[in-house]
């Protein structure tokens, strides 16, 4: 029998980085929690696009939201409707600035 190692932990600083990139000081744990829910809340919402990954940078007061997606155009939706309510509600949920990006798994951007 082996010893058994978390995947995401095993692959750190070789071939993948951290699923959010921001550094919270006295507010880690409210910033933490805010991350955990807007992934569910992500994960929940856009289930029919295929979702893969969801990273969140948080510069200087702000969030960059980063979704990859198999099937980009339904996070976008006709004329960038869907992508600016879901971007709407999000700043609702978090209280600041948000900046979205729909990846697919390519990574061909489109806002």
């Amino acid at each position: 029998m082996g010893q058994k190692t978390q995947p995401i932990g095993f692959r750190l600083g070789i071939n993948r980085t951290w699923d959010s990139r921001w550094f919270g000081g006295k507010l880690y744990a409210d910033l933490l929690h805010q991350d955990i829910k807007l992934r569910k809340f992500l994960f929940e919402k856009l289930k029919a696009a295929a979702v893969s990954k969801i990273v969140i940078e948080r510069p200087a007061g702000r969030a960059k939201i980063s979704i990859y997606a198999g099937r980009p155009g339904l996070v976008i939706g006709k004329k960038g409707q869907d992508i600016e309510t879901l971007k709407n509600t999000l700043s609702k949920q978090i209280g600041a600035e948000i900046s979205l990006n729909s990846l697919s798994s390519y990574l061909i951007s489109a806002i």
